[in-house]
Parts: C-alpha cells; sequence; structure tokens
C-alpha cells in the first residue's frame, strides 16, 4: 500500500468515525428523549453530519468553531466533549455549561467550540469578533462559524459579512442550507435562490456546493482555510443538505404537512455515513461502532450519576 492510499484510508476511518460518532450519538438522544431525563429541547443534525465533519476535519486543534442551535454535530465533530455535552443535555451540574444551558448552548473552550446560541444568528457576529481578536493578536488561527438558511434572513449576519470582509478576517462561513427556516421552505421565502450569489456581493470568496458530499464539503474547506491562513479575508461556502427528523424534538415529521418523505428519499439513499463506512474494510468498521458505543453508553452514565446543580448556581456565571 503506498503513501497515498494509506492517507487516503486514514481519511475515510477518520471521517466515518466521526459521522458515525454524531449519528450514533444523536439516535440514542431521541430514544432517551421521551423518558424525560433530557431537560432541554433538541435540534437534531441527523441527515446533515457531514457538513460539520468535511469542514472540522481540516481544522487545527486552534481553530475555532461557532455553531447554531442544532449544534451537536459541529460540537462533536471539533473534539468536544461527549460526556460533558450529555450531561449538559441532562441539566447536570458536570455539563459544559453546568447545566444551565442545555442542548442549545453547548460549549468547549479547551477544544475552541466558541459556543453555540438559541438566537438565530446570533453566533455569527460573535464568531466575527473572535476573529477580530486573532488578526490583532497576529495568530494563525482561522474560525468557522455554521448557520442555516433561515439565519442568512438575519441583518446580524449581513452587518458581520460586510465587517469581516471589510477587515479581511479569517472566518470561513458555512451556510448549512437545509431548505427549511423550521417549517417554511426557502422557496416562500425567497424570490430567489441565490444565497451565495448575496454573500459574493460583499467582495467575499463564495461557492455553492453541489451535495453534501463529506469528500467535497471537506475539500472546499481546505481550500477555504488555506486561503485564510494566507491572508486573503473571509470565504463562504453554502452546502445544500436535509434535516431527517423534526425541526425540533425526536421524532420524524413527515405527516405535518410542510414536507413529504419523497423529498427526503434521495438524501437518505446517499447517506455519508453509510456511503463512507461502506469504503472500509468490514473488520474495521466495526471496531470503529464498537468504540462509538462504547463512548455513548460511557457519556450517558456519566450523565445519570452527575448531580443537578446546587441552587447557589443561580448566582454563579451571571453578569449582575
Amino acid at each position: 500500500m503506498d503513501d497515498r492510499t494509506t492517507r487516503d484510508a486514514d481519511m475515510a476511518a477518520r471521517l466515518y468515525r466521526s459521522l458515525r460518532r454524531i449519528r450514533r450519538t444523536e439516535e440514542r438522544i431521541a430514544e432517551v428523549y421521551p423518558s424525560d431525563r433530557i431537560k432541554s429541547p433538541v435540534h437534531l443534525s441527523i441527515g446533515q453530519e457531514s457538513v460539520a465533519v468535511g469542514v472540522c476535519d481540516v481544522l487545527g486543534p486552534d481553530d475555532v468553531v461557532a455553531g447554531t442551535y442544532r449544534g451537536h454535530a459541529a460540537y462533536l465533530a471539533k473534539g468536544g466533549d461527549l460526556r460533558a455535552m450529555m450531561a449538559e443535555l441532562f441539566g447536570k451540574v458536570d455539563g459544559c455549561a453546568r447545566g444551565k444551558g442545555g442542548s442549545m448552548h453547548l460549549v468547549d473552550m479547551d477544544r475552541n467550540v466558541l459556543g453555540c446560541s438559541a438566537v438565530v444568528g446570533s453566533g455569527i457576529p460573535v464568531a466575527v469578533g473572535y476573529a477580530l481578536a486573532i488578526r490583532r493578536r497576529r495568530q494563525d488561527r482561522v474560525v468557522a462559524a455554521f448557520y442555516g438558511d433561515g439565519a442568512s434572513e438575519e441583518g446580524c449576519v449581513y452587518e458581520s459579512l460586510n465587517f469581516a470582509a471589510l477587515h479581511k478576517l479569517p472566518v470561513l462561513f458555512v451556510c448549512e442550507n437545509n431548505g427549511y427556516a423550521i417549517h417554511e421552505p426557502l422557496s416562500r421565502r425567497w424570490a430567489a435562490d441565490r444565497l451565495t450569489e448575496r454573500v459574493a456581493t460583499f467582495g467575499i470568496a463564495a461557492r455553492r456546493l453541489e451535495s453534501d458530499d463529506v469528500f467535497a464539503v471537506r475539500a472546499a474547506a481546505a481550500q477555504g482555510v488555506a486561503a485564510l491562513r494566507a491572508g486573503a479575508g473571509p470565504v463562504f461556502l453554502e452546502v445544500p443538505t436535509y434535516r431527517w427528523r423534526e425541526h425540533v424534538g425526536p421524532s420524524e415529521d413527515y405527516d405535518a404537512g410542510y414536507r413529504s418523505r419523497d423529498e427526503a428519499a434521495p438524501w437518505m439513499a446517499n447517506d455519508q455515513v453509510e456511503r463512507v463506512g461502506a469504503l472500509l474494510p468490514p473488520e474495521a468498521r466495526a471496531a470503529i461502532d464498537a468504540a462509538v458505543e462504547a463512548e455513548i453508553a460511557d457519556a450517558l452514565a456519566f450523565a445519570e450519576a452527575s448531580p443537578f446543580p446546587d441552587a447557589r448556581e443561580l448566582h454563579a456565571h451571571v453578569y449582575a
């Protein structure tokens, strides 16, 4: 086996492990959720994992990620602590936000996960501010800022794009376009489907991918990150993708009247978890699957054993 073949095999195994880890974590969350042990709403990214995985695979440990309220995938793809994430969902004091934030407010600054926010689009100006600090400190770091197509309608996003372009900040903006803002399709919100063109008007290198193929996402992200490190200014990627579960909650919603299972079928047929897993030798895939299941079981046990926050926590980490 030559060096390139080895590198390709290592990449496939690494990507599969990340994809599988996110998928199985969220499937277990969906199974546990009806028991009421999870104390916050959950926005699952089942079906969308390849966007975060492809982007985060090209980032270094010192690079920063800002996620959305559908942030499990970005948090885990960047190496976020699964035990701390699960404890946070359970509202326990060992959670990444000490049990106060829940699913929509994941943070792990040890892994440079800047944090997620329940307020649509609000993570983008924070990410840009962090990128400004990086630039002023002359650090060789970049920020990957994720947002959905719904957030593309928030004014702060456009203000942030303009500011980042004006100051040539090292931000990779990633629009996870799953076609819906909650239940409203993009076709009923925009007269023209030109999200990438709108961003390009700020003088930002902007590209729309054809699909959420994890290898294509990774290649585009690698090109973008290289440009950021060279000082070229911000880069934008629009990645079409699709969430398989309901907007918020553990279930499916194809009978809710706003989309059909037929619409989802092509995305499910091109499931990136299965596609990448099929590239691996069966024994290698089985070993990854077993390790992922063991890690998730450990995280759930950790969350169950962790105590709830003391009442005094109400007065800690607050502005006033």
